[in-house]
């Protein structure tokens, strides 16, 4: 009886002779399974380095310092969206890792990363362009002539490693064609690591010392040189060097791709050095104008000239604003002027 009932048995109803094996489900009209937010672990994901970028495809060594260790070809799993994978990215990857011929295997995952180096189009764009991931150290080539070497320049990019916080080392190339002391000496206020040579007697041994243990990303101005070192770091890398124009004092493009490699000393010690496309301008959009005149005060030391007890100074210590007033006692020497009125003036843009 049905719970209205009121004692008397009920009429029978016409739908009793329907239950739920008479009702048909429609299939899947797709003949696959329903979507489900739910993702798969991947429990079993092996990790991975990316060494270069190409067009989706992303060139990733596995098994790393293991008689395993190979270089395969990967692309980026759906579920990662539009996050953006860029050379020295750490990740997991499944599906087929063996590196054999025509195989493929898929991002799935991205390491935290640990620093970013990023630039935009111009000062008054502030949307960034990630050039590499995990680099600890920025190699800065610039060439002592041909193309002229530009403070401004290498101020941007030392603003970058700074925001960044990769520590910087500055590289001289083509020595033989102008003496590079000069322009040196605008960066004697700071506690740069400093390496300089021609084609012919550049010092390699030595920047491989500096290079073991880290990954260094190269910057510098199309026609420096920094392919011509690369190729000299890593041999048979064979990466496109290219000549300067003779009537713009120009660089040509030819390195067209960031690409990192491995570096090796004849004591078996290894480290990565990333090439990157030569540029004529550093937009710096993305940078917070508060932390340049920090990081300014980080790197820079007391002048040689000043007494001993002076130069015990910690500017390390300084505050944003703590290092002006040091360079207008004197601090720093004509080369910290210099380099704050720099500075100012990229803040300047910033702020606009």
């Amino acid at each position: 009886m049905s719970w209205w009932s009121d004692g008397t048995e009920d009429e029978p109803d016409e739908f009793d002779e329907f239950d739920e094996s008479t009702i048909r489900i429609r299939p899947n009209p797709k003949g696959n399974r329903p979507r489900t937010k739910t993702r798969p672990e991947h429990a079993n994901a092996v990790r991975g380095r990316v060494l270069s970028v190409d067009r989706g495809r992303f060139g990733v060594l596995v098994h790393e310092n293991t008689p395993e260790e190979a270089l395969i070809t990967a692309s980026r799993a759906r579920e990662l969206g539009r996050l953006g994978i860029v050379t020295g990215d750490r990740v997991d990857l499944v599906g087929d890792t063996s590196g054999a011929e025509g195989s493929l295997s898929r991002i799935v995952r991205v390491d935290e990363r640990t620093t970013l180096l990023r630039r935009s189009a111009d000062d008054s764009d502030a949307v960034e362009r990630i050039i590499v991931a995990n680099a600890d150290q920025m190699l800065i080539v610039v060439a002592a002539g041909n193309p002229e070497p530009r403070a401004n320049l290498i101020d941007r990019y030392l603003i970058a490693a700074f925001d960044a916080g990769l520590a910087p080392i500055l590289c001289i190339t083509k020595t033989d064609v102008a003496d590079p002391e000069p322009f040196l000496r605008q960066f004697d206020c700071f506690d740069l690591e400093i390496i300089s040579g021609d084609k012919d007697s550049f010092p390699i041994g030595a920047l491989k010392e500096l290079l073991i243990g880290h990954t260094t990303v190269t910057v510098g101005h199309s026609g420096v040189g920094k392919s011509t070192l690369v190729n000299a770091l890593v041999p048979g890398t064979d990466r496109a060097v290219g000549r300067v124009n003779d009537v713009t004092g120009r660089g040509r493009h030819t390195s067209s791709s960031t690409v990192c490699l491995r570096v090796l000393d004849d004591d078996g010690g290894s480290g990565w050095i990333i090439d990157t496309p030569g540029v004529r301008s550093f937009g710096l959009g993305h940078v917070d104008p508060a932390n340049i005149l920090r990081s300014f005060a980080n790197y820079a030391i007391p002048a040689a000239t000043l007494p001993p007890e002076a130069q015990g100074i910690a500017l390390t210590q300084a505050h944003d604003w703590e290092i002006v007033d040091r360079i207008a006692a004197g601090e720093l020497g004509e080369s910290g002027k210099a380099r704050l009125e720099s500075l100012q003036k990229i803040i300047t843009t910033l702020e606009k």
